[in-house]
């Protein structure tokens, strides 16, 4: 065969391993739920030995059977850190739900509410939002007596502005769309229009914003365990770990800071590829790219 036959079937060949866009981003979105889903399915199977004091493997340093160490007390590591990632998770879960919710009904009433109601919301918004984060968590936090519950309600209460405005933005486009002042003109309600017409083009917005709240309520929630406002130090959570491991990075203890810290990078960045990338897949713009 001639090299000018062979060409077309080559070029046939690599067309059919091309992978456009959408393909390339469906791809990392399954490769990095199957990541956070295997880390919190992992932990639930995990030894629990690997958290019980062995003073005879005190402060080792990484090996096959410890690979991230051990700390002062001979637990093992990998097992905590994972623990801690696992935990962090389902307090970011319990955390950016209520949030997204808090955001939706007050974009909603926002965009369907009087010009009072807007201002009022619009006002709050903007409040919460010139308070730095970490400093209103840690006062909710000590209102609800700390801990789980009060790390919850610190995160849950300080992350829906940036989604609401987003959100109201986008009620009030949809606002004057002629089916909406159909809607309106034949008698239905606000709330039917905002259920039936405005939350499902809506849903786009909140599953992106749901999964981007997640790197923000971890990080939050690490940096308040960390300063010690946060769970208790029997949990273990990676800002508890990380506060822990300071007492002894001076006596060249560097990895009881440096794999616990690496994980939470790389699960936090996870969580921005797969809002990233979902947004890609949603946006009609890009999505059959």
């Amino acid at each position: 065969m001639s090299d000018t036959q062979s060409l077309p079937i080559a070029n046939r060949r690599f067309s059919r391993l091309h992978i456009n866009r959408r393909q390339r981003t469906v791809i990392v979105i399954a490769l990095a739920a199957v990541f956070l889903l295997s880390l919190l399915v992992g932990a639930q199977f995990m030894d629990e030995a690997g958290l019980s004091t062995s003073l005879t493997e005190r402060n080792l340093p990484p090996t096959l059977a410890h690979p991230f160490g051990t700390d002062w007390l001979g637990r093992d590591m990998l097992v905590r850190t994972v623990k801690g990632l696992s935990l962090s998770l389902v307090i970011g879960l319990f955390a950016a739900v209520p949030s997204v919710l808090i955001a939706l009904v007050l974009a909603l009433a926002s965009g369907l509410g009087n010009k009072h109601l807007d201002a009022a919301i619009t006002w709050l918004a903007d409040l919460f939002l010139a308070v730095p984060h970490l400093v209103l968590i840690i006062l909710i936090a000590f209102v609800f007596g700390g801990g789980t519950t009060g790390v919850i309600a610190g995160v849950t209460l300080t992350h829906w502005p940036t989604l609401t405005r987003l959100l109201r933005a986008e009620v009030l486009q949809l606002r004057s769309a002629e089916f909406v002042l159909v809607s309106l003109r034949f008698g239905r309600s606000r709330w039917w229009v905002a259920t039936r017409h405005l939350l499902p083009h809506l849903k786009p917005q909140l599953l992106v914003g749901f999964i981007l709240l997640f790197p923000h309520a971890i990080l939050h929630e690490a940096a308040v365990t960390f300063l010690g406002f946060g769970l208790s130090p029997h949990r273990p959570a990676i800002g508890i770990i990380l506060s822990e491991s300071m007492r002894y990075l001076s006596a060249g203890s560097w990895w009881l800071a440096f794999f616990p810290g690496l994980a939470l990078l790389i699960m936090v960045r996870t969580f921005d590829v797969l809002g990233d990338n979902l947004r890609l897949l949603i946006d009609p713009r890009s999505a059959q790219e």
